[in-house]
């Protein structure tokens, strides 16, 4: 039998209330918690000597509660004869000071400034239900009327947000406002158990209105208060209360391995975001030891960008690897300091304990994982503003297989990393780098360089797999191409990036000259500033429009280049597509870049696509432009690079492989090597494994 309204209209029915007592007979209804779960923040609101009007009393027995222990001036009225009448009932011989009225909220009869305190659980709620907030309203002024100078309401509440507007239109001036948040109510053998957490809220009264709003939110009873700027912000502190306790409560409710719900915990004192935690469930197929019930790891400063901690597949793979029935995954914000592992565990205990599975014990010892045992390293080395991107941050992070790392991130999208160098430092010796995914950590401490400008960046490595493939694609010009040296190799790439691919092709293909356009003047500076780009004749930055740019040199004609390519990305988060934006992969702007290219010329594009359908739809387009079109997907990723060929070519079929490439991937190779005496750094590719697994579309 349901004893809770059908809808919301009901809780401002005296009717409904009527209805409701009789069918509950002598069985007392906590409203959003009993005595023991509100006593500490009304006994420091309301004291025992206080005369206190208890709004809308029902059969709780909030009120003998406080009575027994000591507070004998309290005055209750209800809207429902009933529940007045068993109430007196029930508390004549036992409490005879203990007063039950049937009197309207909103027409009390009592004098002005008669009561100290107004307590009030529910009945808020309840009124703020009907048509526009009427009752409420009356209530709320006849309350404001009956309390004197100094006097406090104290409503418990669930602080729904029509609620607290109709509070606050009240109560924003002439009073101050706190609001506390308690643990939601969880109690399984509880008629009413809620989700959403319970909030008290605490007005005031002033003698005189305060010349700005007093607006405060506390965490717990005795949490201390932080002070809001409006009722906007207030608003805002309670959603996210609610929310977090609906995660809580969804979390409680058993593991989920397809759900990986995620909160950020903020710095108390500044509201800056500290940590982001992430909760990954293993699926109930997982062979788990028995007693691993729930662990915390830790990302390494810096890395949280990374594959294996950025992804969902990558968090997965952490998740299975680590054993856990729920593992939650805690990344560090940069502009935060923390001192060390230990500190950061206490830190966190007390919040993360609260994500645990069902079932865990009570007693059950939760691990810290983390690489190595260390929070990591990550110095911000540079900051900006682009007017066409906003924020960004040029941050030095070690990278698990112990190397420097510089990155370019854009704020508005910290989980991406926009560019990436490594970094030549005394600390680490040049080698090969390694999947990251896969590859075990190398922790080391701090660098121990002074500056970052002392920090130069290895322009013979390149950091991203889909530069290294664009890269290796050269072979599918030729040896001779590749070979003779008296014949300039024109390309055209659109995206700067860091620069690390067009310093590449400088540096280590001699007849190569690059034209390089981009959008962002910001861009052109960061790359120029912190990741060692440089122009000269042959290296050329064009700022401008990409689309244009290609446009404009078609119409002027007498330009041709061997080879072209796309890397750049979209800022239309709402896309499957991320790179390139959709105007790139126009049949009309394709068809400008094939009309640029020589006969033997080469279209290179980093395609990131999670939308099949459009996929499919973007390799028609190019199919219907280009006669032979190759695929290199990268690992772990969704990146793909397409290599276009303006010609079949001479001596094999459309759309297979070309018999010589391998050959011409050892030539480049070989060129490559020779380059080096010239060049500030080593090329660490391999051309050959780059190729080996292009496939025909």
């Amino acid at each position: 039998m349901s004893l809770l309204p059908r809808t919301a209209e009901e809780f401002s029915s005296a009717e409904y209330w009527e209805r409701f007592f009789r069918k509950r007979g002598e069985k007392a209804f906590e409203w959003y918690g009993d005595y023991n779960s509100l006593c500490g923040v009304l006994h420091k609101y309301i004291k025992p000597r206080e005369k206190v009007l208890v709004v809308g009393c029902g059969n709780s027995e909030l009120s003998e509660q406080l009575y027994d222990v000591g507070y004998h001036q309290l005055t209750n009225i209800d809207i429902s004869e009933t529940v007045v009448s068993h109430m007196n009932q029930r508390n004549v011989e036992r409490r005879p000071d203990l007063t039950f009225q049937q009197v309207d909220a909103t027409k009390t009869g009592f004098g002005s400034g008669s009561f100290q305190a107004a307590l009030d659980k529910g009945t808020l709620d309840a009124m703020a239900s009907e048509e526009e907030g009427a009752l409420a309203r009356g209530m709320l002024e006849e309350v404001g009327r009956v309390l004197a100078v100094g006097g406090r309401y104290v409503c418990v509440t669930l602080a729904q947000e029509h609620v607290i507007k109709l509070a606050m239109e009240h109560f924003a001036q002439g009073w101050a406002v706190r609001i506390h948040c308690l643990t939601g109510q969880q109690n399984e053998d509880s008629d009413c158990s809620f989700a959403l957490p319970v909030f008290v809220l605490v007005c005031t009264k002033f003698r005189q209105a305060s010349p700005f709003a007093v607006l405060e939110m506390c965490q717990g009873e005795d949490g201390a208060p932080s002070r809001l700027a409006s009722v906007s912000e207030l608003l805002s502190a309670v959603k996210e209360r609610q929310a977090y306790n609906l995660l809580l409560h969804r979390l409680r409710g058993g593991t989920d391995a397809s759900s990986t719900p995620s909160l950020t915990l903020c710095n108390a004192a500044t509201g800056h975001p500290r940590y982001t935690l992430t909760v990954q469930d293993s699926p109930p197929s997982a062979k788990l030891p028995r007693t691993n019930y729930f662990a915390i790891f830790i990302v390494p400063q810096g890395r949280e960008s990374d594959w294996l901690y950025g992804s969902a597949e990558g968090r997965a793979q952490l998740a299975s690897s680590a054993k856990f029935r729920r593992l939650v995954i805690v990344a560090m914000h940069r502009d935060q300091e923390y001192d060390d592992m230990q500190a950061v565990q206490s830190e966190l205990s007390p919040m993360v304990m609260e994500l645990a599975p069902p079932g865990m014990p009570a007693n059950q010892q939760v691990p810290f994982l983390s690489v190595g045992g260390d929070l990591g390293w990550r110095e911000i080395v540079g900051r900006g503003v682009s007017a066409l991107t906003g924020e960004y941050s040029v941050e030095d992070v070690r990278g698990e297989d112990g190397h420097l790392y510089r990155r370019l991130i854009f704020m508005n999208n910290s989980q991406l990393v926009q560019s990436e160098s490594r970094l030549r430092s005394t600390a680490t010796s040049a080698h090969k780098k390694k999947n990251r995914k896969k590859s075990k950590a190398s922790v080391s401490e701090a660098p121990a360089l002074t500056g970052a400008k002392a920090r130069s960046v290895d322009r013979g490595f390149l950091c991203c797999t889909h530069h290294e493939v664009m890269v290796a694609g050269l072979a599918m010009l030729g040896s001779e191409a590749i070979s003779n040296k008296d014949h300039a190799l024109s390309m055209l790439l659109v995206g700067l990036g860091g620069g690390g691919l067009p310093q590449f092709v400088h540096d280590f293909v001699p007849s190569a000259r690059v034209e390089v356009v981009e959008l962002d003047p910001a861009v052109l500076e960061v790359a120029q500033t912190w990741f060692g780009f440089q122009t000269d004749e042959r290296l050329k930055v064009t700022l401008g429009d990409g689309l244009e740019h290609i446009r404009t040199l078609e119409n002027e004609g007498g330009h041709s280049f061997e080879v072209i390519m796309f890397d750049v990305d979209s800022k239309d988060t709402t896309l499957g597509m991320s790179c390139p934006p959709p105007a790139f992969v126009e049949t009309s702007l394709l068809q400008k870049v094939y009309n640029l290219l020589t006969l033997r010329g080469i279209f290179m594009l980093n395609l990131v696509c999670r939308d099949s359908a459009l996929r499919t739809s973007v390799l028609k387009r190019i199919q219907a432009v280009f006669p032979c079109v190759f695929s290199r997907g990268i690992e772990g990723e969704v990146n793909e690079v397409l290599l276009c060929c303006r010609s079949a070519g001479e001596g094999h079929k459309p759309n297979t492989i070309p018999p010589s490439l391998k050959l011409t991937a050892i030539d480049l190779q070989k060129s490559f090597h020779t380059s080096t005496q010239s060049a500030p750094c080593v090329p660490q590719i391999d051309i050959t494994a780059m190729l080996n697994d292009l496939k025909v579309i």
